[in-house]
């Protein structure tokens, strides 16, 4: 939420410095008088133009890479795969056709047939992710205390060398 507040925040003060060059500019026009002509426009495009970008680099990619991430997960779900929709139900896929999906929930499995773009979240696939994410730290974790390991050992054998 707070992300949010500050791309407004940002935003507004784009624009605000915008509007006061153009007004900065616009001044600058009418006190030339008979030099109004020889006023060139290009400070006004230069800021159009880098507001444009700014607004799209803030607010339009951002949502269309999210946007492009959730229909690929609608599109890749499988049976057995556990879901939310938009209204909150959590249930088991068990069947999918090419723009619906059947879901299996509550204690008296119930199903329900609704459309893919109402599945919100694919838990198992997010679930799966940090599970391998977890054993990846592991893992790691496993290599560093055996190198660390075969440098104490080492270690010993030398220190036991120089006793000798």
């Amino acid at each position: 939420m707070k992300r949010k507040f500050a791309k407004i925040g940002f935003t507004s003060l784009i624009a605000a410095l915008a509007a006061s060059a153009m007004t900065v500019s616009a001044s600058a026009a009418g006190e030339g008088g008979a030099q109004s002509g020889n006023v060139s426009m290009v400070p006004s495009l230069i800021i159009m133009v880098a507001l444009f970008a700014v607004m799209y680099f803030i607010l339009i990619r951002p949502q269309k890479k999210k946007e492009k991430e959730q229909k690929a997960m609608q599109r890749d779900l499988r049976i057995g795969d556990e879901v939310v929709t938009i209204g909150g139900i959590v249930g088991l896929v068990v069947k999918t056709t090419e723009d619906t999906v059947v879901i299996e929930c509550g204690g008296d499995r119930s199903r329900l047939r609704m459309k893919k773009w109402a599945i919100q979240e694919n838990i198992t696939v997010r679930e799966d992710a940090e599970r391998a994410k977890e054993a990846a730290a592991a893992e790691a974790q496993k290599k560093k205390e055996s190198k660390k390991k075969g440098k104490d050992s080492e270690a010993s054998e030398d220190e036991g060398m120089l006793k000798d």
